[in-house]
């Protein structure tokens, strides 16, 4: 659980929600449901019309994972990839194949599969690198939905407002509707402004990010891996692998 993430929107909303307090305003007062739909339904519309269905279906489940990251532990990993180094020495690469059968993570599966068939190092590293850049990219446009959406609600908000004021003056005849038309029109500037700037662009940044350290995760394994393939002894490897510890 990414703790940092949950206080981040916790802090954001009472910011904005305690200073409305303090100025005298009402909770009630921002809710509105009309503009609510205007901004939202908009900002959904607009990326999914920009967006491929695999990417924009990515990008969803992508999103839980800035408040539930996978975890990528480099210290144990790093263990594992000596010990298996120390395998290769004693039992050459076949007695790495059983190992290999049972690691659940499919990267460092493929990694080692590659490394048990005798492949040569640089056949291996060439293969998992192109898997890394495929992986981050397709991750990195999943970040970049988020990213869209947060361009695309402040525009959609000024849509609302203008909206609300259109209702406002095709009723200035009658007061009793001028209220209602007023406040769609400044909710939905709040709506689209707030939305992008408290969650769609943090959102996108933060999937960024854990693509980058996905990437990181990854060329660690891939150096390990090929280390192993070309014979280093073990100690080497674990000191060139702590050298991707930040």
């Amino acid at each position: 659980m990414d703790y940092l993430s949950i206080v981040g929107v916790i802090i954001a909303l009472a910011a904005i929600l305690g200073g409305n307090a303090l100025e005298g305003g009402e909770i009630g007062a921002l809710a509105n449901g009309p503009a609510l739909v205007i901004v939202f339904g908009g900002t959904i519309g607009a990326i999914m019309l920009q967006t491929p269905m695999t990417v924009f279906l990515h990008a969803l489940r992508s999103a839980g994972s800035v408040f539930r990251p996978t975890g990528q532990q480099l210290n144990p990993t790093i263990r594992k990839l000596v010990e298996w180094s120390n395998v290769a020495r004693k039992e050459g690469l076949l007695g790495l194949e059983e190992i290999a059968e049972k690691e659940p993570d499919l990267f460092i599966r493929k990694g080692m599969q590659l490394l048990v068939d005798g492949s040569e190092p640089e056949v291996i590293r060439n293969i998992l690198e192109v898997e890394i850049e495929t992986r981050e990219q397709h991750d990195l446009q999943a970040a970049k939905v988020f990213e869209g959406m947060g361009g695309y609600s402040p525009t959609i908000g000024i849509i609302g407002a203008v909206m609300g004021l259109i209702h406002v003056m095709q009723n200035l005849a009658d007061p009793s509707k001028l209220g209602s038309g007023i406040a769609t029109a400044f909710v939905a500037t709040i709506y689209g402004v707030g939305l992008a700037n408290l969650f769609l662009l943090p959102f996108g940044s933060k999937l960024k990010a854990l693509a980058l350290s996905r990437t990181h995760y990854r060329e660690m394994i891939v150096e390990g891996i090929v280390s192993i393939a070309e014979g280093e002894n073990p100690r080497n490897i674990e000191s060139k692998l702590q050298g991707y510890i930040i």
